[in-house]
């Protein structure tokens, strides 16, 4: 459902501290979303090198959990990282002089999407290795034990990641040294082209228990489920510093890279897509809840003039200076 299809409910009450949080938490999903639409049709104009890896569908979960981040909380995430880049507040114009390969990039247009990194807000970076991102975070979780000022570090990874080693060595570590790390599976049932099911044989559940760690569940169409139950894992997670392993259950809408033609996925599943649309829930909510279609126009107006700015600054930026590509390069 678009935010210019909507229509006011008749009846008004009080909003409660609850829709507005709600409200907040939907304006992260939709920039995220209108991020990546418009990442989609660049990538296609030919506007961003090599390849990208898109979220949509999944945007609840980088919008419930990074609220409950500080901005020394770190993160790593995977090389389908957007949503939680931006939701830990990467600065949009660098970003999209990033995905362009412009010099003004983040990264000084070295990284792109695949590798994006800002130390600044904490985001140790995306990886282009499946499960690449999981030990760096666990490295990151030790030096916030040893700083012993209540931060954690959360990684990213999809279901795809569950069966590599490097995974399970990091639970196990992080385990043992009692790390403050919340471990954030997205689980959209796809590795690549092949389902969960075909090269996992075990349970997240009885894995994190194997591991004498906490479990948790959420199915993230609901933004408020998943910023929920984030607050209440994290906010013990601080206290105890023991590693937590939440597994969200989320939908995939474009293929594994943009441009794949998803010949490996059943048609009717990817009719039904739109039913697991969590911007879609959230916005149902937020109209039921007292929100006027006016208003949600109006956002979405506002990070389209937003994201316009941010590309149209990036397509003037200009290209990386060549010959000193390997600076910074240290080994």
């Amino acid at each position: 459902m678009s935010p210019t299809q909507a229509k006011s409910p008749p009846r008004k009450r009080k909003r409660s501290n609850r829709d507005t949080l709600l409200f907040e938490l939907y304006a992260t999903m939709l920039r995220i979303r209108r991020v990546e639409e418009r990442l989609s049709k660049l990538f296609a104009d030919g506007a961003i090198p090599g390849f990208i890896h898109l979220s949509i569908g999944q945007e609840s979960v980088p919008a419930g959990i990074t609220r409950h981040l500080t901005g020394e909380d770190t993160v790593a995430i995977t090389h389908r990282g957007h949503g939680q880049a931006l939701a830990k507040g990467i600065n949009l114009n660098d970003f999209f002089a990033e995905m362009m390969g412009r010099a003004t990039g983040i990264c000084q247009g070295r990284a792109g999407s695949m590798h994006i990194a800002d130390a600044s807000i904490g985001m140790l970076g995306a990886n282009g290795i499946v499960a690449g991102g999981i030990p760096i975070a666990v490295g990151s979780a030790l030096a916030h034990q040893l700083d012993d000022r209540g931060n954690i570090a959360v990684p990213y990874f999809g279901d795809g990641a569950i069966a590599e080693g490097v995974f399970h060595e990091s639970l196990n570590i992080a385990s043992l040294w009692n790390l403050p790390c919340l471990f954030v599976c997205e689980n959209n049932g796809w590795g690549e082209f092949s389902r969960t099911d075909d090269q996992f044989a075990g349970n997240l559940e009885k894995l994190a228990a194997t591991y004498n760690m906490e479990y948790h569940f959420v199915d993230a169409i609901d933004v408020m489920a998943v910023h929920d139950l984030g607050k209440k894992v994290i906010t013990k997670l601080r206290k105890n510093s023991r590693p937590v392993l939440m597994e969200c259950k989320v939908t995939r809408f474009h293929g594994h890279y943009e441009g794949d033609p998803q010949k490996y996925r059943d048609p009717a599943e990817l009719e039904k897509l739109e039913q697991s649309d969590p911007l879609d829930h959230a916005q149902k909510a937020l109209l039921d809840s007292g929100f006027g279609s006016a208003e949600l126009t109006r956002l979405n107006q506002q990070l389209l003039e937003e994201i316009d700015a941010a590309v149209e600054q990036a397509l003037a930026a200009p290209q990386p200076d060549y010959p000193n590509a390997a600076a910074g390069v240290y080994a």
